[in-house]
């Protein structure tokens, strides 16, 4: 979650202030620097020194404003063209006619394509063929003939601004789209992850519930089919649309747990072993980070469900842990008749997300994966395989916590 807030706080604009910043510096010294050179042949210097000093104090007090697009609003933008175009209009005033002739450098010289480029990278490409438009025809007024010198400066001007304030717009429409695109992954995510704790939680419950009470009978059997009902309405509420962040009962400000210390796999699958559970495993603890062990002893719990839901409660199940250099693999296997070709895809349809998202969903958070053997007649194994680091920038490198599992499960 940090990598898409780092992404959606980058702006590929920001780069492109920076450079026009120093830009507009550099070229306000050369600017003084060149009339500092030709002072002698000025026919009113006072014109150009004039100009240039007000020209300078301008452009070191506004650096600060060309950080962003917010700070440099229509009416400073319409400003700074106004003065780039000042000096353009005033260099036949203060230029020798010799000089003039001889097609030398306006007054501002390169400053005034950073006056355009600002108004490129804050309008778009309509903004900065509208400025370069108005620079191109001072340089034509002020030399009153259209030289090929001059016209091909104000070519270079004009297509050069109208290509940048393209690639901003379409630079903004990325990042938008990025932005919105990454808003719907969180929210997707989070969908899925209250959706595993509705499952193993409420859910169960529910369908728990409606089960025994429809073997009771009499008044049991109504509260049943009530709670059948109400399963059915919340299986539906949780596969729709994203759902909102949620707020902890701490507020924004509460100190983060210590969840930093490994915990022992089995240990924590110990819970799930009886007389119809067999557990297996090395000898010596099987450490994870904190999250990924008990994600993934939930999600062995969720496929232990399955087997007590869907095999029968006296049914035998079998859970073999491994631990490897770089992963840790967990397989739960029981004695039933299999999963029906196509069950799994059906369930998932109908809002039954016990391996879908109970167990793939846990998994896949974590970085590694659940694969579900089944063969008619012979059981169904599920295999889970953790990293010992995880190595998709999912949850499981967020510390995000979910809630124990508790209930019966089903597919």
């Amino acid at each position: 979650m940090r990598r898409e807030a780092a992404a959606m706080s980058m702006s590929v604009e920001q780069p492109l202030w920076r450079a026009l910043t120093a830009y507009r510096a550099l070229t306000a010294v050369y600017a003084v620097a060149i009339a500092v050179v030709a002072r002698d042949s000025y026919e009113r210097p006072q014109v150009a020194f004039g100009y240039l000093a007000v020209l300078l104090v301008w452009t070191l007090a506004t650096l600060p404003r060309f950080t962003g697009a917010a700070r440099c609003t229509r009416p400073f933008l319409a400003v700074d063209t106004g003065l780039a175009l000042a000096g353009i209009l005033l260099t036949p005033l203060a230029d020798g006619a010799g000089r003039h002739a001889a097609d030398g450098p306006t007054l501002p010289s390169i400053w005034t394509a950073g006056a355009v480029l600002a108004c490129a990278l804050k309008g778009g490409w309509r903004w900065a063929a509208a400025a370069s438009t108005l620079v191109g025809a001072a340089n034509l007024a002020q030399r009153g003939e259209a030289s090929p010198n001059t016209l091909h400066n104000v070519l270079l001007v004009w297509v050069a601004a109208i290509a940048i304030g393209y690639v901003v717009e379409v630079a903004r429409a990325s990042e938008r789209t990025l932005a919105r695109a990454l808003e719907i992954q969180a929210a997707t995510r989070e969908r899925e992850r209250l959706a595993r704790d509705i499952h193993d939680g409420v859910l169960q419950v529910l369908a728990m519930v409606q089960r025994r009470g429809t073997a009771v009978g009499g008044e049991a059997a109504e509260l049943g089919r009530l709670a059948g009902e109400q399963e059915a309405a919340l299986r539906r509420l949780i596969t729709q649309g994203p759902v909102p962040e949620p707020r902890t009962a701490a507020g924004p400000d509460a100190a983060p747990q210590d969840d930093t210390r490994p915990q022992d796999l089995m240990a924590l699958l110990g819970r799930y072993a009886d007389a119809r559970v067999t557990l297996s495993g090395p000898g010596t603890p099987v450490e994870l980070a904190p999250h990924a062990a008990r994600e993934t002893a939930a999600a062995v719990g969720a496929a232990l469900d399955n087997v007590r839901t869907h095999v029968g409660p006296g049914a035998r199940a079998w859970v073999l842990v491994e631990d490897e250099p770089d992963q840790v693999l967990v397989s739960v296997r029981d004695e039933g008749p299999g999963i029906p070709e196509g069950r799994l895809a059906e369930a998932a349809e109908e809002g039954r997300l016990g391996v879908a998202q109970s167990i793939r969903g846990r998994l896949r958070d974590l970085g590694g994966t659940a694969e579900l053997v089944s063969v008619p007649g012979q059981g169904t194994e599920v295999e889970l395989t953790v990293p010992k680091q995880d190595q998709g920038g999912g949850e499981a490198a967020t510390g995000r916590r979910y809630p124990a599992r508790t209930g019966e499960g089903t597919q």
